[in-house]
């Protein structure tokens, strides 16, 4: 691809559906696939000369991957300056459970609070690219935050469809960032069959989960991030919030490219991936046992890691290939857990994250009691926002105080 000064040298090739590898353009607006009604996964030319070390001048940024990420112009990017999150030590909880190695990647550092940014900064570039006016959302909280955001910057209307039950700091931020913001009472299934009724002329871009091909590929530079900032070193575990699943299934699609491109040696053992529920919503628990044929028609509750209430995703066979393929597993976790959790994190380690962080260290802590994981394993926790928004969630918690 030529290169001139409005380009990026992005090296996307062609884009397949996830369920039976149907081939669809990279360069036309994509939504899922007419063939399967899938999510589209992104591919990129194999055939690249890319050495890793052109990273050392880059920006900290999540951009710095710019090859391997779908944007073809520049000028299309709408950033606030997403991604290159730190990965904390996690040193008085390792030696207090006598671990060789704790580290925590710290998703609330990004813009807007959370680890959505990255992919909603990824679909709303994608979407000035191919000339959107607008775009809608379902959503349990941070991910209509990180598109009202990146509306906003992008000069788009956005409309957020959430949940009624949501923490009044998620729907106010919607509101500042100049968002029309709709309340809906149940889950996110339940906004996603409000937006499917708001949207039926389809003047507006769903960015839902997975139902356009460009989140997952802001979400999978969590994976470059990882490997980057361990030196090419990878953990033997992860262990990751899975609600739509995104994420989970981003990291591990990030690692199987850094292979391809030799940027990860082809004889590393890739971690295993280890999707953390909530007892209160754990559709990929019930399929993994065999208790339902798929989360079709799941029920889940309310839980208050808002995130983690998805009970339909349609990830969900992704998901589960992601899991099966790294030798990981599913571990679902209590709202009294997960309490206990944000205490000891914060009170060991000054980090007060989202009740999803604190959901992933309690499901590390018990598959640690159950031998699943090994005190001399490295181990990684991922925290996907910062605790600050889910105060209201939390406000009876020290109530006796």
């Amino acid at each position: 691809m030529e290169t001139t000064a409005q380009t990026l040298t992005s090296y996307i090739s062609t884009l397949t559906c996830s369920s039976c590898q149907t081939p669809y353009s990279a360069f036309s607006k994509q939504t899922v696939s007419s063939c399967c009604h899938m999510p589209l996964l992104a591919h990129y030319d194999a055939t690249i000369n890319l050495p890793k070390t052109i990273l050392k001048q880059r920006e900290g940024t999540m951009w710095r991957y710019k090859e391997m990420l779908p944007v073809l112009h520049q000028e299309n990017i709408v950033s606030l300056g997403e991604g290159f999150t730190p990965i904390l030590t996690l040193g008085n909880l390792a030696k207090k459970y006598e671990l060789k190695s704790l580290r925590l990647k710290d998703e609330g550092q990004n813009p807007t609070g959370s680890f959505k940014a990255r992919g909603l900064s990824m679909a709303i570039s994608k979407a000035k690219e191919h000339g959107v006016q607008g775009c809608i959302i379902p959503t349990a909280g941070n991910a209509g935050v990180a598109m009202a955001a990146y509306c906003a910057k992008a000069g788009m209307r956005a409309v957020v469809v959430m949940p009624r039950h949501t923490p009044k700091a998620f729907k106010e931020e919607c509101y500042w960032y100049g968002a029309d913001v709709i309340l809906v009472d149940g889950l996110i299934n339940d906004c996603a069959a409000k937006v499917k009724e708001l949207n039926s002329n389809g003047e507006l871009l769903d960015v839902s989960t997975l139902k356009e091909p460009y989140r997952l590929e802001g979400k999978k530079t969590m994976g470059y991030e990882i490997a980057e900032q361990l030196n090419w070193n990878l953990p033997d575990v992860i262990l990751y919030p899975a609600g739509g699943g995104t994420g989970l299934i981003g990291i591990w699609k990030a690692f199987k490219e850094m292979l391809q491109l030799g940027w990860l040696d082809e004889t590393i053992q890739l971690p295993r991936m280890v999707a953390v529920q909530a007892a209160n919503c754990q559709p990929l628990i019930e399929t993994i046992a065999g208790r339902q044929a798929n989360a079709q028609n799941y029920v889940g509750k309310p839980t208050i890691a808002n995130g983690l209430a998805v009970p339909r995703p349609l990830g969900e066979t992704l998901m589960l290939q992601t899991i099966r393929e790294s030798g990981g597993s599913a571990i679902s976790i209590t709202e009294e857990e997960m309490v206990e959790g944000l205490k000891e994190l914060g009170a060991a380690e000054g980090l007060f994250v989202a009740p999803e962080g604190a959901a992933v260290w309690m499901a590390a802590r018990k598959q640690l009691g159950a031998g699943l994981i090994a005190p001399d394993e490295k181990i990684l926790l991922l925290n996907t926002g910062s605790g600050q928004k889910y105060m209201e969630n939390l406000s009876g918690v020290f109530s006796h105080i």
